[in-house]
């Protein structure tokens, strides 16, 4: 009683419309991303359900988040539950949107390793809570070394990275959403 979305996530439709927005078609995002045409075509179409790391490269070619094409394609509810027992986890390593809908905020939690050669840049402002285990963070020339229950605040614009330093580590990445306009000038920007 009061959950809703029973029904799995459905990322393909929110995908084609950020391809058709940027006039792109598919030759060119599987160019960018580094997947096939086909592939692409049947995320597009629901037939296929892309990785974290495939959504990931879906998302750098189309300019945008995995974030921001998980909250396009499911529609915003003022409440909403979102279980800990959802069958949607993949195998290790793991990302699970603990928001869902296209919000002001949205929040995901990450299980086990992560790309750690990937930089990050997010426009907005996040913060990043070690549930369990720990990470190390590199931020602005810096390693940052955190343990269960540490948090790291960055900055929007700030270049990171980060991994985990022990199996099975969890943390809690909440962000302020990249549609909104949160960023002012800052010094050295």
């Amino acid at each position: 009683m009061g959950d809703h979305k029973e029904q799995p996530l459905r990322v393909g439709a929110a995908v084609r419309r950020r391809r058709r927005a940027l006039n792109l078609t598919l030759a060119v995002v599987a160019e960018r991303s580094g997947l096939s045409v086909p592939f692409l075509s049947q995320v597009e179409n629901d037939r296929a359900r892309p990785s974290q790391s495939s959504l990931e490269k879906v998302a750098d070619a189309l300019r945008t988040t995995a974030v921001e094409l998980l909250a396009a394609a499911d529609p915003a509810c003022s409440v909403d539950v979102v279980r800990a027992d959802t069958t949607d986890l993949e195998p290790e390593p793991r990302t699970r949107s603990l928001v869902r809908g296209h919000h002001q905020m949205h929040a995901s939690e990450y299980t086990g390793d992560h790309d750690a050669g990937r930089e990050l840049q997010h426009r907005n402002d996040q913060l990043m809570y070690v549930a369990d285990g720990a990470v190390e963070i590199e931020a602005e020339g810096r390693a940052y070394r955190l343990g269960r229950g540490d948090t790291l605040y960055l900055t929007g614009g700030v270049r990171h990275r980060w991994r985990a330093t022990v199996p099975e580590t969890r943390i809690v990445v909440v962000a302020v959403a990249e549609h909104i306009e949160a960023v002012r000038d800052r010094p050295g920007r």
